[in-house]
């Protein structure tokens, strides 16, 4: 099978029609149908079924297209590893949770860019499901999500380790007031967030029941709901310190087996592991000044308790 025969088919099963393939790849349209019949007559199957409204695949053509993308990326690979001469430049795209990025990586971010000013260095937030998917999807190069990953694709390395805490609205002196009969709100991120994942998961552990959630797609809208007595969340403690000096939210602590959680950072196993990348994590493993401590102002004892019933498995 020819490598551009290959593209040509990749193009046509994403676009979903030959013309809209044609003018992606800047070619003819009768160009594009040939050479997806040379193919078809090279494998002895047909790979797209004809409609009115373009093509679809047909069982073979979807067994195809995994190999077609991988070949199409391993070639892409293959250069960028050629044209690589160990000087980080060029373009780097890193994806991260927005907690993270909020409390470890500005200044790691500064140095890493005065360090290497010839990167041209992007950061895409999302959840820990989202970031796996896009490093899964070769969209980002590598990505900072919460641990343990265990994907046989992936490799991670731990990078830091957090204390989450649950927040309620201010004056709440026990969760269990913010859980009356068992029942909790409460106030998250979208799905595939690994805290919203784990307070479901510590409140399931205690028999109390979420009859509903609020989804938010940034921390300050959560902090503002928490605040006004609309639901609970689970955030790492670091992160909250303003608005909990502030009087915002009220603070409870959970015990450590179900408060540290650690961040790893993932790429793909297989994928070449640009210089840019490299200096990046070099930089992510020795800058101890983007290992943030937990502010001294909720570090002492006048964090609130949780109540027995809370704190026991």
């Amino acid at each position: 099978m020819d490598t551009a025969d290959l593209k040509v088919f990749e193009a046509v099963a994403r676009t979903g029609g030959m013309n809209r393939a044609a003018a992606e790849l800047h070619t003819v349209q009768s160009n594009v149908t040939a050479r997806i019949r040379a193919l078809e007559s090279e494998l002895g199957c047909p790979l797209f079924d004809r409609h009115s409204r373009g093509v679809a695949l047909t069982g073979a053509g979807e067994r195809l297209l995994p190999y077609a993308r991988r070949l199409a990326w391993l070639l892409a690979d293959a250069a960028r590893a050629t044209r690589d001469d160990g000087q980080p430049r060029g373009p780097l795209t890193i994806g991260s949770l927005e907690t993270t990025a909020a409390l470890r990586l500005s200044p790691l971010i500064a140095n890493y860019a005065a360090a290497c000013p010839e990167v041209d260095l992007a950061l895409r937030p999302g959840t820990t499901a989202e970031l796996i998917e896009a490093v899964l999807d070769r969209r980002l190069e590598g990505a900072f999500v919460c641990g343990p990953v265990a994907h046989q694709s992936l490799i991670e390395q731990v990078m830091f380790e957090e204390e989450l805490a649950i927040l309620a609205a201010p004056g709440l002196a026990s969760i269990e007031q913010a859980t009356q009969g068992g029942i909790a709100r409460i106030v998250v991120l979208r799905a595939g967030c690994s805290y919203r994942q784990r307070l479901e998961m510590l409140l399931a552990r205690r028999g109390i029941a979420v009859p509903r959630l609020m989804e938010f797609g940034t921390l300050e809208a959560i902090f503002g709901c928490v605040s006004a007595g609309l639901g609970i969340t689970l955030l790492p403690r670091a992160l909250i310190g303003p608005v909990w000096r502030a009087g915002r939210v009220s603070l409870h602590r959970l015990p450590p087996e179900e408060a540290l959680v650690t961040t790893v950072f993932i790429h793909r196993r297989e994928a070449h592991l640009s210089s840019a990348l490299r200096a990046f994590l070099d930089h992510a493993r020795a800058d101890h000044s983007a290992i943030a401590p937990v502010p001294a102002a909720i570090s002492g004892g006048s964090d609130l308790a949780l109540p027995r019933s809370i704190v026991a498995p």
